[in-house]
């Protein structure tokens, strides 16, 4: 079987909760069998610039709704990420460090190897320029 690509998420929360709704959304996106969580570490700074951390194996405590999703977490996100993140991060914010593989791609990366052709480049484009180019389209007749 084809591994689908895997990508690197970082979902912040300004507020510092992080909310139960990602957990719900990246639940029903694994039952669905769209995604496979592959690691997931939460991220937290605190007013004066310290970054405490919680793997996925260890949010019973503070994330309930994370613990009800069906992965197969565990540590290749490092401590080199974690770092990257929490340089970035504002105090007083929390961040979700997600890798999922994209199992909804996995036949597409299939088809590629068995035909010889190769995926040169990919990039995920923001939202709110996606939302604005396509606002900018005229309305279909």
């Amino acid at each position: 079987m084809t591994t689908g690509p895997v990508e690197y998420l970082v979902v912040a929360f300004p507020d510092g909760n992080v909310s139960d709704e990602l957990a719900l959304a990246l639940g029903d996106l694994v039952d669905k069998k769209v995604i496979r969580l592959l690691d997931a570490v939460v991220l937290t700074k605190d007013a004066s610039g310290e970054v405490d951390t919680v793997e996925f194996d260890e949010l019973d405590d503070d994330l309930p709704s994370f613990t009800e999703i069906d992965a197969q977490v565990g540590g290749l996100i490092g401590s080199e990420d974690i770092s990257f993140v929490g340089d970035d991060l504002d105090p007083g914010a929390a961040a979700v460090l997600l890798l999922v593989e994209d199992l909804w791609a996995a036949p597409l990366a299939s088809a590629l190897d068995r035909s010889g052709g190769l995926l040169i480049e990919g990039a995920r484009i923001q939202h709110d320029l996606v939302e604005a180019a396509t606002a900018a389209l005229p309305a279909a007749s």
